[in-house]
């Protein structure tokens, strides 16, 4: 071989090499995160599935990327979005809220979802079970709705002579009607009246506030749904200026001027949701990991609210709060 054909081939050889080597590293998965919230509303809570995902081996940007896709409380967007995802051929989609996760399934068959739902799986038809949950979902349930009946009392306990309470509700909520059955159960064996009110909007929140005013109801009972999160500061300013009690199912309301909270800890469930979607990574079906159960909780007391209010907290709800903002 003549010098100059072998310095040719090695050129060529020394080229090759790294392009081999680039073309052997794995691509970078990619996580596709699916909310009917807006990210503005979640720093917090992105930061515990970060955390749960770092926990487990997965920093993002380092070694797994994520897509958002934020529905901005539109619950009407999320089949589209979802849609996004599953066209985007994401190795798992994380879908927050029941909303979400309805539509996830609905979107594939193939792609791994870990959801993170307020309501029953079962009974929103995301999992054969909880300890077999089957197909390709699984992830956790938060109990907001099962919580219904605790959040009454615990606002019954907070306006002891408050007997028509109004619940808030938006239709368009995957778990709305069952929040409707189980407030008014709840209401009924403590001897309070419920009036239900709808919004899907800003404007339609206006109209139901102006409602409640009108109908003189006593105190608020918030249903859990990220339209509502994004709409917080709208929502404590309402009630605020009618100055009537109110309750709600995240302590974001509370840390705004909401007069409390109560709920399960929504960081520390999007942690464990980082956890399932780091093992589904690592290649973990869903079918093999049980649906887990929140066992965190909060009750958030705002002081400040309460003696604006003219409301005098009790000493047993002050003495089991897990915070009091004063």
């Amino acid at each position: 071989m003549r010098r100059r054909d072998f310095i040719t081939l090695l050129g060529g050889t020394a080229v090759a090499w790294p392009l081999a080597a680039s073309a052997q590293q794995p691509a970078m998965p990619v996580i596709g995160f699916l909310s009917a919230a807006s990210s503005d509303t979640n720093a917090d809570r992105m930061r515990g599935f970060r955390q749960g995902l770092k926990d487990t081996g997965y920093v993002e940007g380092e070694n797994v990327a994520i897509e958002y896709r934020w529905a901005e409380g539109q619950f009407d967007r999320l089949p589209a979005l979802a849609a996004e995802l599953v066209r985007r051929q994401v190795a798992v989609i994380a879908a927050v809220g029941n909303s979400a996760a309805v539509a996830a399934k609905a979107a594939t068959t193939a792609i791994p979802i870990v959801f993170n739902v307020g309501d029953d799986p079962v009974r929103l038809g995301l999992v054969a079970s909880l300890a077999r949950p089957g197909g390709n979902l699984t992830g956790i349930n938060i109990f907001t709705t099962e919580l219904v009946a605790k959040r009454l009392e615990l606002l019954r306990e907070m306006v002891p002579a408050a007997t028509r309470v109004a619940v808030l509700v938006s239709p368009h909520n995957a778990s709305s009607e069952s929040t409707v059955r189980d407030t008014a159960a709840a209401a009924r064996a403590m001897g309070l009246q419920v009036q239900v009110l709808n919004a899907d909007t800003s404007g339609e929140i206006d109209a139901a506030f102006a409602t409640l005013a009108r109908e003189r109801s006593d105190a608020l009972f918030v249903d859990p749904n990220p339209f509502f999160t994004s709409r917080r500061v709208h929502l404590v300013n309402l009630a605020s200026r009618l100055a009537v009690p109110a309750i709600y199912f995240d302590r974001a309301f509370a840390e705004i001027g909401g007069l409390m909270s109560y709920g399960a800890s929504l960081t520390d469930s999007y942690r464990q949701g980082g956890v399932y979607t780091a093992r589904i990574l690592k290649g973990t079906k869903p079918a093999d990991l049980p649906v887990l159960q929140s066992s965190k909780f909060e009750l958030v007391i705002n002081h400040q609210t309460a003696r604006m209010l003219g409301i005098t907290v009790p000493p047993g709800l002050l003495a089991r709060a897990d915070e009091v903002i004063e």
